[in-house]
């Protein structure tokens, strides 16, 4: 949880320092589609498309500016958004001529049906709601960085106000098994619109193949939490009202949580949200079995198997290598591989077995035979010597092994050729000395 409560600090005293940086001038200009409803002609009905528009983004004050003339004749609509926070300001690497995605379309104020979220629109004038209303969703190009910002002109003007804007930072998540997981959530209300102190609302709602399900609510004009919030998964309240930190926290990743994760804020009549995709990725845990590999003979055949197991997702790809005494290594392919069995906590398993063929030439030497998996979590190794009789040069450790004896032999046979012959020759010399 001290990770958790870190990168939840670091991001909000980023933000402030983010917003300062582009305080005081503007962001680059941002190339956005705009999407047409369907429109009728005559007795027909032409379509929804798509119009290449540009959103000039002004961060300092809310002066209107003037569009400038677009250089690109393919631009059909031009904005002048006024964004005090600099939610929009997405930057391409430099250099890059890719672009962020943008999608701008029309949006139609309305109160909220949902419960916790009812309230907002008490009390509140209906003359604020009589513009032209637009919601902008800005992705950064690794995908990985989003915004959505519902935006307000005055009626037949180009020139547009950010009302609400919720801006993540982890798009793209992907998790071990075990650990806290953090959904960054951040959202920010114009100080200058009525609706600022009307209260807001916050939804997190989960979806994975097709079905979901509500995590938590919460409703800050009432302070009031949903009835029953998803077990493990927490909100850090103080900071939600203090800085829009509307961040969810995972307490501990398990597989059913992977899928996706949608943060929605609310404030009276203006609904925005953000789509986060989460992916538990562990990768799996491999053995060997028999291990060690029993001495085959030259010509036998040995069956190795390989146990892949507590890994999710389930793609994985097994494979065999084996490495010479010469320290080369070649594939021996992906050997029988077994079907996925999947267990109690939603991981799987799954095994490969290898029959190794010693009167192969290239087996008989012996070597490392090694099993490869391959995972979205990362790839793993498990190795296992491989030794056949007779055949088998001798490893390292044998080989020094060796030496040691040898030279051990050696200090005998000196020790005991020293001891012996030194004796017989001074006998020798006394014999000598005597017959003189």
């Amino acid at each position: 949880m001290t990770n958790i409560r870190s990168i939840c600090y670091l991001s909000l005293l980023t933000l402030p320092c983010f917003v300062q940086a582009c305080g005081g001038r503007s962001c680059p200009a941002l190339e956005c589609w705009y999407l047409n409803e369907k429109v009728a002609v005559g007795s027909l009905t032409r379509g929804p498309s798509q119009v290449k528009s540009l959103l000039r983004i002004r961060t300092e004050g809310r002066r209107a500016v003037s569009p400038q003339s677009s250089v690109d004749p393919s631009i059909q609509r031009v904005y002048v958004v006024a964004d005090p926070a600099a939610t929009l300001c997405h930057r391409s690497p430099s250099g890059s001529t890719r672009k962020p995605f943008c999608e701008l379309s029309h949006f139609q104020p309305q109160p909220s049906t949902i419960k916790w979220a009812t309230s907002l629109a008490e009390d509140l004038s209906p003359v604020y709601l009589q513009a032209d209303w637009f919601s902008a969703a800005v992705q950064d190009l690794d995908g990985r960085h989003g915004t959505s910002s519902i935006m307000r002109a005055s009626a037949g003007t180009n020139e547009l106000d950010a009302v609400l804007s919720v801006t993540s930072a982890t798009l793209l998540v992907q998790s071990r098994l075990g650990e806290p997981v953090l959904l960054d959530c951040q959202f920010w209300a114009d100080p200058a619109s009525p609706l600022y102190g009307s209260g807001f609302a916050v939804e997190w709602r989960y979806q994975s193949r097709g079905t979901g399900r509500l995590l938590l609510a919460y409703d800050g004009k009432a302070d009031r939490l949903s009835d029953s919030p998803e077990e493990g998964a927490t909100l850090d309240f103080e900071a939600l009202h203090r800085n829009g930190n509307a961040s969810l926290m995972l307490q501990e990743a398990q597989v059913r949580h992977s899928g996706t994760y949608i943060c929605m804020v609310y404030l009276p009549q203006l609904l925005a949200q953000v789509t986060i995709q989460l992916e538990i990725a562990e990768p799996p845990s491999l053995s060997i079995h028999p291990s060690p590999l029993p001495l085959p003979t030259p010509g036998q055949i040995l069956t190795v198997r390989c146990e892949a197991s507590g890994f999710a997702p389930h793609s994985l790809e097994l494979s065999w290598e084996l490495k010479g005494p010469d320290g080369k290594s070649r594939s021996l392919g992906p050997g029988r591989l077994s079907g996925h069995r999947l267990a109690w906590d939603g991981t799987y398993s799954q095994d490969t077995r290898l029959e190794l063929d010693t009167s192969d030439p290239e087996l008989g030497g012996g070597g490392e035979v090694t099993c490869v998996a391959e995972h979205p979590g990362g790839t793993r190794r498990a190795a296992v010597a491989l030794r056949v009789i007779g055949f088998s040069t001798p490893s390292i450790e044998d080989s020094m092994a060796m030496v040691g004896v040898a030279l051990v032999l050696y200090g005998l046979i000196k020790f005991v050729s020293w001891t012996f012959l030194g004796s017989g020759s001074d006998e020798t010399q006394e014999t000598d000395k005597k017959e003189k």
